[in-house]
This record gives structure tokens, C-alpha cells and sequence, in this order.
């Protein structure tokens, strides 16, 4: 490390967990990634405390990415799906803290508590920055506690549009229909198929000329629907949202 090589704490925020790493410029971890469990319920201020915590166990950083599942524009929760529920994804919402999360300036909390630089990210965005070529039209899906995105043209990154809430079919939300709960529910191969045609219907709507899976469950898509989804397709390492911290800074 040089006297002015800036160091990343990456924070990666998921349904079911919390990770945290910090990373040089080069994109190399420097200390095994720590991850705690998701609690809920889970208000804006208990999860600043979460990252506090991850900052004091591990190397000092200078500065701080954080991806997390949801609307963020500029470090501002707009909306955030798993994180107003009672005990996690698919359970009861609880509308004092839809009121909590809407608008909380999570940027500037982390920044205040922290006394670091910070950049507040939609969780796939960050991934996605942490794997694309930056050229052409790249995006990415995440596959994890439910369904994340991120649309890059030329390394410039597009606007936020929040796939998982748009309805499926029977009222069902992307979320309900690829999570981690229907993975569970249907077995890996049934869920793969579900995969390739959300993958098919996706590809008429963007025209990407590269689409990048990543998420801990992309790893469960079958090779037998994964072979037919086209060469347009590259599976990434779930460590992405933790190697993707560097690069946010970038876009």
C-alpha cells in the first residue's frame, strides 16, 4: 500500500446478509470478507450501526461503497423491498419503517458515523461495476434473496429502473418468482427454467450485447438451461458486490 493508494471498505447488503471487505485499488481483498446476518427488523439506524462494527474489525479504509437491495438515487434510500418487513423478505411489511426507510440520506448517516467518504449504490450496481468491459450495452442480473439489476452503457451507468417489483404473471413481482424462496420451493431445475425465460424476455427489452449473473445463486442455474440461453451470457463470482466497491467510484 502507498502513502496515497486508497483503500475501500466494500459493504455488501443482502436479504439474508451483510458482507464486508475492504479492498486496494487493484481490486485485491486484504482481509477474508466478514458477513453478518440480516436482522429484522432492520431500521436505516441499526444498519449504519452494522457498518460501524464491520469498519472497527477490519483493516482502515479511507473510503466506503455500499450496495443495497432497492431504489437509491445519490446515497438516498428512495425504497428498499426486504428491509420493511417484519422478519425478512415475504413476511409482513410494517409501515413505521416504510416511513423510516423512505428518503433516509443513507450516504450522509455512514459518512457522519463513519467520518469516511462514502457512496451509497443500488447492491447490483455496484456488482455490475466490478465486471463490466465498459463497452457496448452491459447489464447485470443478481440472483440471491430476490432479484437485483444494474444497466451500463458504455461503463456509464444508466438509470436505476427497479425490475424486481414489476409484476411476472398471477400478481406475482420478479422477486416472488426467481427469490430464494421459490428456489427452495421448486428445486434448482425447475427454478433455472424460470432463470432462462425471465433471461429471454429480458434480452427483447434491452438488447444487450453482454449480460452478466451474478448473486450467490448463480451458481445453482443448471448447465442444462444455462446452455441455452446464448453466448451472450457470462456467470460472475459472487464476490463481485465486494471487488465492484473499487470501481463505483468510477462510474
Amino acid at each position: 500500500m502507498t502513502a496515497n493508494e486508497s483503500i475501500t471498505l466494500a459493504i455488501d447488503c443482502g436479504g439474508g446478509g451483510i458482507k464486508a471487505s475492504v479492498v486496494n485499488e487493484r481490486g485485491t481483498m486484504l482481509a477474508a470478507p466478514r458477513r453478518t446476518p440480516t436482522p429484522y427488523p432492520l431500521p436505516p439506524e441499526l444498519l449504519v450501526d452494522i457498518v460501524v462494527e464491520h469498519a472497527q474489525n477490519l483493516p482502515a479504509a479511507t473510503r466506503i461503497t455500499m450496495g443495497m437491495p432497492g431504489m437509491i438515487r445519490h446515497g438516498v434510500v428512495v425504497a428498499t423491498p426486504h428491509y420493511i418487513t417484519k422478519d425478512g423478505p415475504r413476511s409482513r411489511v410494517i409501515p413505521e419503517l416504510v416511513t423510516r426507510w423512505k428518503h433516509f440520506d443513507m450516504r450522509h448517516a455512514i459518512t457522519q458515523a463513519t467520518h469516511l467518504p462514502t457512496r451509497v449504490l443500488n447492491d447490483a450496481e455496484v456488482a455490475g461495476a466490478g465486471v463490466i468491459t465498459g463497452t457496448g450495452l452491459e447489464m447485470i442480473l443478481t440472483l440471491g434473496t430476490g432479484l437485483g439489476n444494474a444497466v451500463f452503457d458504455s461503463g456509464s451507468l444508466a438509470p436505476h429502473v427497479e425490475i424486481s417489483q414489476g409484476f411476472v404473471r398471477w400478481g406475482l413481482t420478479y422477486d416472488d418468482y426467481v427469490g430464494e424462496h421459490e428456489r427452495l420451493r421448486l428445486g434448482d431445475a425447475h427454478w433455472s427454467r424460470r432463470i432462462r425465460r425471465i433471461v429471454d424476455g429480458l434480452r427483447a427489452m434491452y438488447m444487450w450485447d453482454r449480460l452478466y449473473i451474478g448473486g450467490g445463486n448463480s451458481k445453482r442455474i443448471s448447465s442444462a438451461q444455462l446452455s441455452r440461453m446464448g453466448n451472450d451470457i457470462i456467470i460472475v463470482p459472487n464476490d463481485a458486490g465486494i471487488i465492484g466497491g473499487v470501481r463505483a467510484w468510477d462510474l
